[in-house]
């Protein structure tokens, strides 16, 4: 048996267990991915440690990270991939012979799903939300596709700042900025993407008021429970070409099953078992 799970807050209603599980099972494998939910189980984030250490000395194969642990848990693994290193957060650790080993299933998880979901979007001008764990994953992703201005709105102004600062040394053609919320003008920019939880189930609402989206962006929502969220009614409600993040969450869980187990899984299968 092969065990797994998501660490992560306010995650019960996620669909990853579900779509880990039968796609295991499609591969001929058995695997149980368990939801240890920080929030429903009364724990700290400085239980973060403990949690990890539990699920090492328990026998798991591997497991995902989501928010907000996606940078709090990099200092606990043992090696770092080069896509965590690139990305500079962690979604998927593989544990092999009691070592941990961090990865990032992100970053090509987003840069697939925009290619495939928008494909000619304009890269001029983007703005981003968010600047956490998700966000540092993203904003490679879209430098990485040639983004020539990237604005950061985050509001822990400071953590914003040295995802710039470490996106503008690897990505030295590129312009980084960062802008407060209160100052932003998206009239100038081509898309607008959302990396932060704000939109989740949990989180309801909008990261940016309605009248700040206009026709001409494109909007990319990394959210995808719910499927539709106000961001994404709003930008479609204004004819906005728009995509959620079932893209991305597909395209991450295909790669991180596949770290974990070693086994190559299908995406698209993964694709519709989720639809």
């Amino acid at each position: 048996m092969i065990r797994s799970g998501l660490l992560g807050r306010a995650i019960l209603a996620s669909s990853s267990p579900r779509l880990h599980e039968e796609e295991a099972r499609a591969l001929g494998l058995e695997l149980t991915y368990e939801l240890f939910d920080f929030t429903q189980r009364g724990l700290a984030d400085a239980d973060l440690a403990s949690v990890v250490d539990n699920l090492k000395r328990q026998g798991f194969a591997g497991f995902n990270v989501t928010y907000p642990f996606k940078q709090a848990i990099m200092p606990l693994m043992d090696e770092l991939a080069p896509s965590a290193q690139a990305a500079g957060a962690v979604n998927t650790v593989a544990i092999r012979d009691g070592r941990l080993i961090g990865h990032n299933t992100d970053m090509p998880g987003f840069r697939d799903s925009l290619l495939a979901g928008l494909p000619g979007a304009a890269l001029g001008h983007v703005i981003q939300l968010g600047a956490g764990g998700a966000g540092s994953a993203v904003a490679n992703a879209l430098l990485s596709l040639g983004v020539a201005r990237l604005e950061l709105v985050d509001p822990d102004a400071a953590r914003a700042g040295a995802l710039a600062t470490d996106l503008a040394a690897r990505y030295p053609s590129a312009r980084v900025l960062v802008t407060p919320l209160a100052d932003l003008d998206t009239a100038p920019a081509d898309g607008i993407v959302n990396a932060t939880p704000i939109g989740m189930a949990a989180k309801p609402g909008t990261p940016i008021p309605a009248e700040a989206i206009a026709a001409h962006h494109w909007l990319a929502d990394i959210i995808y429970f719910p499927l539709e969220t106000e961001l994404l009614q709003v930008a479609r409600s204004k004819g906005c070409r728009a995509i959620n993040g079932i893209g991305m969450v597909v395209g991450q869980a295909a790669l991180a099953l596949g770290i974990i187990t070693g086994h190559t899984p299908d995406a698209e299968r993964m694709k519709q078992s989720l639809a």
